[in-house]
Formats: structure tokens, C-alpha cells, sequence
């Protein structure tokens, strides 16, 4: 085989492996893009289906006792800076709560429905948080918060 030939095809073989591995880094299988943002924080999850966008929204609601009342819903959400996320019980499932795992909120526990609790995320950051009554049953939840 011609040099020049040679070195054409060990480059397009090169530029093709690396274009391959490049789309796979930047464009990312989207459970691979949950596991670096909550790591294993929703694997005993009972209704997590991946992170619901609205970056473009003032305040976001997130049911508190949805599905068969063990769950929020959405259970995970994107924010940016500046956002109200504002809990609402649903009245099932018993009494629920909202706890931040750091201790950046806590919502007192509620059982009616139409109760509600808010907090504005002022930095961005991953929030996990979990209803302290049913945090072994799965009902967890995160709230991505990005900057403007």
C-alpha cells in the first residue's frame, strides 16, 4: 500500500473513532445525564421519569402525596436562580413532608389537602429532599437549580 494511502486511511479511521466517542460525550444517553446530576438518589424512586424543564417558569408546583400517595410529582424538576417551587399536598397518603437532606428547607408535616410550602432558590445547585414519614418507600425528590 502507498505511504500517502496509508496514512489517509489510519487518519479517516482516527477521525471517525473520535468523532464517535466525542457524540457520545457531548450529546449523552439521558439516564447517564441523571446519574451524574442525583447519582443513585432516585433508585428506589416510585414515579421518577426523568427531570421536567421549567427554566422558563417564575413559580413551579410540585404535588406532595401524588400517584398512590407516596410520591411527588414532578419528582425531579429544572429551575433557574430566582424560582419559587411551591408544594401542595394532595391529601393522600398520610401526612408528608418536605425536607431538604442538607437542611436548606423543611416544610412542616401536613396531611389536608391544599396545604401548601415554598421556598425561592436564590443559588444554583442540586436540592434533594425526601418526606421524612416515607423517605423508605421512595418518595424522594430533587430540584436542579441553574443559574440564569
Amino acid at each position: 500500500m502507498d505511504e500517502r494511502l496509508r496514512r489517509r486511511t489510519v487518519l479517516g479511521a482516527t477521525a471517525s473513532g473520535l468523532a464517535v466517542s466525542l457524540a457520545g460525550c457531548l450529546g449523552g444517553d439521558d439516564e447517564e445525564i441523571e446519574a451524574e446530576t442525583y447519582g443513585d438518589w432516585f433508585q428506589n424512586a416510585r414515579n421518577f421519569e426523568g427531570t421536567i424543564d421549567e427554566t422558563d417558569s417564575d413559580e413551579v408546583t410540585v404535588a406532595v402525596g401524588s400517584g398512590q400517595g407516596l410520591s411527588y410529582d414532578p419528582a425531579a424538576v429544572r429551575i433557574t436562580t430566582g424560582t419559587t417551587i411551591v408544594w401542595e399536598w394532595t391529601g393522600v397518603g398520610g401526612s408528608h413532608d418536605v425536607v431538604e437532606e442538607d437542611g436548606e428547607f423543611e416544610s412542616d408535616t401536613y396531611v389536608d389537602e391544599g396545604e401548601t410550602f415554598s421556598h425561592t432558590f436564590d443559588e444554583s445547585g442540586v436540592y434533594r429532599y425526601v418526606c421524612t414519614p416515607h423517605q423508605t418507600q421512595g418518595m424522594v425528590g430533587a430540584v436542579e437549580v441553574v443559574d440564569e
